[in-house]
């Protein structure tokens, strides 16, 4: 049998075999569609019942849902400025630098290591359209005065909680304060697809405008009012190839969808599990060299942070290689690789973006990494790995 290449990996296998003969059952059914239709609606429906909105769209990946998001963003009230932080995976940037969206670039609260709420306040011009929040790695980014301000100025609220997945923010779940949200179901988040994404909404119209852009632009994946408006505006076109807007093909699978509505089923015992991980973590790190208060509050963590309290190069190397030593998977930077910036294609974009100060997240990007929190890592190996860095 393979060796993993770690002892604690950031994510073991998480497709159980429960899953794959969900998926063998799914398969040998005779005459069964692949393409994207039953299970895809169904799972569409459960995710909405379990998240708590109106409106899912089933897309191939979480990239693919922040495309969708700033795409229908830009066809519904055009381009201007989003306040945001470069704090994230790329494909919450990228998206609005391809769109001709201005990115306003925030710093970020050490608790969250998300959008601080002052700083965002601080940024919004006569031209800031939206804004959009990232949950970083499980943790809430939303605060009533975030959300007062946004009602205040009359702005759109994107919610990413790609690694957030049932994170909640007084009492209710992060992904239905927003406008729109998405979520990944790729390989190492809270549940899995193999690949896949959602867009969720409780507004039809954009809800209609996703569906889409989801699949080229095509008038015949939305509702009934929204083809027919366009029947009447373009009777000489086939109602069925009546292309509204670019889109492109980001639809999934059944067999994503089978795997997907299996996997529900565990996520909030999943969730529980990862929350008291996190907690056994916070709670046996040394709070002299290591950040140990986070706003816990409705946490639902993807991954165990670790950040220096202080500018240490010399601990922070000695942590990495105690890592390496032991074992242990990680990620320097944390979320996406720190500071998206500093990253090679923003170099394409000089002046197209605004900046303001960044010193939270450039200490987050210099002196913070983060490890797997899955449920199979145990309590013993959280409170003997916490022991063991804290005599670094």
């Amino acid at each position: 049998m393979e060796k993993n290449k770690f002892a604690w990996q950031l994510i073991n296998d998480n497709i159980v075999q429960d899953d794959k003969d969900k998926l063998v059952e799914f398969i040998t059914t005779p005459d069964v569609r692949f393409t994207q239709s039953k299970n895809v609606a169904a799972f569409e429906k459960e995710w909405s019942d379990w998240l708590g909105v109106k409106n899912t769209t089933y897309v191939n990946s979480g990239a693919s849902a922040n495309w969708i998001m700033v795409s229908a963003l830009k066809e519904m009230i055009g381009t201007g400025e989003i306040i945001t932080s470069p704090f994230g995976w790329v494909s919450d940037i990228v998206p609005l630098l391809v769109h001709d969206f201005h990115p306003v670039f925030v710093d970020v609260n050490r608790q969250t290591m998300s959008i601080d709420t002052d700083a965002f306040e601080n940024a919004i011009t006569k031209d800031t359209k939206a804004v959009l929040v990232t949950h970083i790695l499980g943790f809430n980014a939303l605060t009533d005065k975030m959300l007062q301000i946004i009602k205040d100025n009359n702005l759109i609220l994107i919610e990413d909680c790609c690694e957030s997945h049932g994170a909640t923010f007084n009492g209710k779940k992060v992904g239905t304060f927003g406008d729109m949200s998405n979520f990944s179901f790729y390989f190492g988040h809270h549940m899995t697809t193999i690949e896949g994404g959602t867009v969720c909404t409780n507004n039809d119209e954009i809800h209609d405008v996703v569906r889409m852009l989801r699949s080229h632009g095509m008038t015949r994946e939305a509702s009934p009012q929204t083809r027919q408006k366009y029947q009447e505006k373009y009777p000489h076109l086939n109602p069925l190839f009546t292309f509204a807007m670019p889109g492109y093909n980001m639809r999934s699978t059944e067999i994503n969808a089978v795997i997907g509505r299996n996997q529900l089923k565990r996520l909030d015992q999943n969730i529980t599990i990862r929350q008291n991980n996190l907690d056994t973590w916070l709670d046996n790190l040394s709070q002299e060299k290591y950040q140990t208060k986070f706003r816990k509050e409705g946490s639902s963590n993807f991954s165990l942070p670790l950040i220096l309290n202080d500018s240490d190069p010399v601990l922070f190397e000695h942590v990495k290689t105690c890592l390496s030593q032991n074992d242990i998977e990680f990620r320097v930077g944390t979320a996406g690789g720190g500071n998206q910036i500093r990253q090679p294609y923003f170099e394409k974009y000089s002046g197209k973006y605004t900046t303001h100060t960044l010193s939270n997240l450039d200490h987050i990007h210099t002196y913070g990494l983060y490890l797997g929190n899955h449920t199979e890592v145990t309590e013993e190996q959280i409170i003997t790995l916490c022991n063991t860095i804290n005599e670094i």
